[in-house]
C-alpha cells in the first residue's frame, strides 16, 4: 500500500488531492494488471460538499485528458464534510452536525483504525446508525458499489 498525502506546510490539502487525482488515476490504470490493485481518494468537501467536490476532481480530469473512474476499475472517492473527523465523531457514537467543523482530531492518526473497522461492517451490513452524515452514506453508498461490482 502507497499513501501520498500532503506534507505540512505544502499548501492545501484538498488542492493536493485534486492535483494529483487525475495523476494516480493514470498511475492506477497503467499498473492495475500488475502491481495497482485500487485507487482510494480522500478529500475534504468543506464548502463545496460531495457533489462539489467530485465536480472539481472530473474538471481536473477533464484538464488532464484522463477519464473519470468507469464502473470495472476498483477506484473510490470519499469526500467527508467539513473534515474526517465528523466521520470520527460519529463513528464515536456521537451525533454531528456537517455544518460544524471543529471536531476533535485524534492524537495518532493510528487511532483510526477501530473507526474504519466500525465504518466498514457498518457499509457492508448496509445500514449506519441514523442519522448518518450524508457524506458517509454516500461514502458508504460508493464503498457498497464498488464491493457489489467486484
Amino acid at each position: 500500500m502507497r499513501v501520498e498525502r500532503v506534507r505540512a506546510g505544502m499548501g492545501s490539502g484538498e488542492q493536493f488531492v485534486r492535483t494529483r487525482f487525475p495523476i494516480e488515476l493514470k498511475a492506477y490504470r497503467q499498473n492495475r494488471n500488475r502491481v495497482a490493485k485500487a485507487l482510494v481518494v480522500m478529500i475534504d468537501g468543506d464548502n463545496q460538499g460531495v457533489k462539489g467536490r467530485i465536480q472539481q476532481l472530473t474538471d481536473e480530469c477533464r484538464e488532464s485528458e484522463i477519464c473519470m473512474p468507469q464502473k470495472d476499475e476498483e477506484v473510490a472517492i470519499f469526500v467527508p464534510t467539513w473534515n474526517i473527523e465528523t466521520w470520527l465523531a460519529y463513528l464515536e457514537g456521537g451525533a454531528v452536525d456537517e455544518t460544524e467543523r471543529n471536531y476533535p482530531k485524534l492524537e495518532r492518526p493510528r487511532e483510526c483504525k477501530r473507526h474504519a473497522s466500525v465504518l466498514a461492517e457498518s457499509c457492508r451490513g448496509g445500514e449506519l446508525r441514523q442519522p448518518a452524515p450524508a457524506s458517509l452514506e454516500a461514502a458508504c453508498h460508493e464503498y457498497g458499489v464498488w464491493l457489489r461490482d467486484r
